[in-house]
C-alpha cells in the first residue's frame, strides 16, 4: 500500500506539469486549429525567465534595495514571469504565425518547429550551454501522510496547478473574452461578422497559454532545479500528447489527460523496466485514442486551418 500511495504522490506532481502545459496547446488549437509546436520551448523560456526574475528579486532583497519577505518572492516571481512569458508568446503569434494566414497547414507546423529552434539557439547564444540551477525559493519539509512521504513543494505544485486550471476554466466560462474564445472555436467564419476581433482573441490565446507555460516552468524548476536549453522538448511533446488525449479546447480534458499521463508513466516505471515506460504509456494512449479519436471531451470538427 505504501508503494502505491508514494507513486500516487509522484504521479500527481508529474501530471501537474503535463496538465498545465497541455492547457496552452489546447487553447491555441481550439481557437486557431493550430498546434503551436514551439510551446515546449515557451515552457523552457518561462522557466528561464522565472530563474532570472527570482534571482534578481533575491539579490535586491539581500542587498537591501527592496525589502521583500521571503514568502513573497515566489508569488512575485510567478506573476512577473507569467507577464513576460505571455509577451513572448504573443510576439510569436504576431511575428511568426499571423503572416501565415491562408498558408498551407504544413507551413504553420514548420514555423512552430523553427520558432522552437530559434528560442533554443538564442538561449545557447546568450547564456551558453552551462546548466543553470534554479534558486531555492522554498525550504523543503517532508511530511508523512499515511504510508507516503510528501514534501511541501509537491503539495504546493499540485495546488498551484489546480488553481491555475480552475482560474482558466472560470475565465473561459464566465468572461466575455472567454465567451469570444469559445465562439471562435465553434464558428471561426461567423465570429468577425459579430464584431469580435480575431487577432485580439488569437493574441489572448497565445498569451494565456504562454503564461501557463511559465507557471509550469517555475514549478518544474522548483521540483527539479536544473535548467538547460533543451528541457522543453520532451516535456513539451508529452504535454502535446495530453492535449490531444484531452480533446480540442477542453480545459477539463487537458487537465484529466495530463494527470492520466503522469499516472501511467509513474506506475509503468514502477512496475516495469524504465526503458519500457514510454513504449507502454503511449501504447495505452494509442488504444484510448482508437476508441476515442477526438479525445476525452473533443468533438468532431472541420480540420480547416484558421491562421
Amino acid at each position: 500500500m505504501g508503494f502505491v500511495m508514494q507513486n500516487i504522490v509522484n504521479a500527481l506532481q508529474w501530471g501537474s506539469f503535463y496538465a498545465v502545459i497541455a492547457l496552452g496547446y489546447s487553447m491555441v488549437y481550439s481557437v486557431l486549429m493550430l498546434f503551436n509546436f514551439a510551446h515546449g520551448d515557451i515552457f523552457m523560456t518561462g522557466a528561464y525567465i522565472g530563474f532570472f526574475v527570482s534571482t534578481g528579486l533575491l539579490a535586491l532583497s539581500s542587498l537591501g534595495y527592496v525589502v521583500l519577505p521571503h514568502w513573497l518572492i515566489l508569488p512575485l516571481t510567478i506573476i512577473l514571469a507569467m507577464f513576460l512569458t505571455a509577451t513572448v508568446g504573443m510576439l510569436v503569434e504576431r511575428v511568426a504565425y499571423r503572416p501565415l494566414r491562408g498558408a498551407p497547414r504544413a507551413s504553420a507546423a514548420l514555423t512552430g518547429l523553427m520558432v522552437g529552434i530559434i528560442l533554443q539557439t538564442l538561449n545557447l547564444a546568450l547564456l551558453g550551454a552551462r546548466r543553470r540551477t534554479f534558486p531555492l525559493l522554498i525550504e523543503t519539509e517532508t511530511f508523512q501522510i499515511g504510508l507516503a512521504s510528501v514534501t511541501n513543494t509537491r503539495i504546493m505544485i499540485v495546488l498551484v496547478s489546480l488553481l491555475m486550471m480552475l482560474v482558466l476554466h472560470q475565465f473561459v466560462k464566465r468572461t466575455k473574452w472567454g465567451m469570444a474564445m469559445r465562439a471562435m472555436a465553434y464558428d471561426f467564419a461567423a465570429i468577425p461578422l459579430m464584431g469580435v476581433p480575431i487577432n485580439t482573441i488569437a493574441l489572448l490565446a497565445f498569451g494565456l497559454g504562454s503564461a501557463l507555460a511559465a507557471v509550469a516552468g517555475i514549478l518544474f524548476g522548483i521540483a527539479y532545479p536544473v535548467l538547460e536549453p533543451y528541457m522543453g522538448m520532451l516535456v513539451g511533446w508529452k504535454a502535446f500528447v495530453a492535449a490531444i488525449l484531452g480533446g480540442r479546447g477542453s480545459v477539463m480534458g487537458a487537465a484529466l489527460a495530463g494527470f492520466l499521463l503522469g499516472f501511467i508513466e509513474i506506475f509503468v516505471a514502477a512496475v516495469f523496466p524504465s526503458t519500457l515506460r514510454d513504449l507502454i504509456a503511449y501504447s495505452i494512449i494509442l488504444v484510448i485514442l482508437t476508441f476515442k479519436p477526438h479525445g476525452f471531451f473533443g468533438e468532431s470538427y472541420s480540420a480547416r486551418l484558421r491562421l
